[in-house]
């Protein structure tokens, strides 16, 4: 991976747009999940650095409390899994854009928790206020893409409850875990550097299975 930052523009843009219509996206066909959209927002921070969005859930929450996670949230009836990822952005980050924006898909994801998260990837210009909605968002924070690249990322660890490897990435200070990490890794693996790299195999910490 190059340790050299990625710059806010249409060349990336259009990069992640190809390496996604590339990628030949996998869904869980368990019927048993509830179906979710996630939002993997692709902006810019002052700098001019190409970066991604993400939350800490207000510990006021009855699922889920204070965890890290991507805007999203359940499908509503007869809404589609981009409807509902750019709904969801717009309610918890006051973040409105339109499906011209939407740069691909990535995998499905059954959590533990018994949703299926299906990823959206979205591009979104700056200029528009970001507004967290306080009942559901404590703080928002805007994480460059290269530090999905530190070295030693991802953290794979063994937990006695499972035969599958926990998944992490080290991002702001802390270790933040699978499912969001998983789709983040992703994220680098697929939309960054054109491979195809699966992620629905890995496990999450047991405090995600409530």
């Amino acid at each position: 991976m190059s340790s050299e930052r990625h710059d806010f523009n249409p060349g990336l843009r259009t990069r992640i747009r190809a390496n996604l219509a590339q990628f030949e996206r996998r869904t869980q066909p368990d019927p048993g999940l509830r179906p979710a959209a996630v939002a993997l927002v692709i902006t810019s921070n002052d700098d001019g650095e190409a970066c991604f969005l993400i939350t800490r859930r207000t510990s006021r929450l009855r699922h889920h409390a204070g965890q890290f996670a991507l805007p999203g949230g359940r499908l509503d009836a007869d809404e589609t899994i981009i409807e509902a990822a750019l709904r969801e952005t717009h309610e918890e980050i006051g973040l409105k854009l339109t499906e011209e924006d939407v740069l691909g898909q990535l995998d499905d994801f059954a959590t533990r928790s018994g949703f299926r998260m299906s990823p959206v990837v979205v591009w979104a210009e700056p200029g528009q206020e970001l507004r967290p909605n306080p009942d559901e968002v404590e703080r928002l924070h805007i994480v460059p893409l290269i530090d999905l690249e530190k070295p030693g990322s991802p953290v794979l660890r063994e937990i006695p409850e499972s035969d599958r490897p926990v998944l992490s990435v080290p991002i702001l200070d802390t270790l933040v875990h699978s499912p969001t990490a998983a789709i983040l890794f992703q994220l680098r693996e697929v939309a960054l550097a054109g491979r195809h790299t699966r992620v629905a195999h890995y496990e999450q910490p047991v405090f995600a299975w409530k």
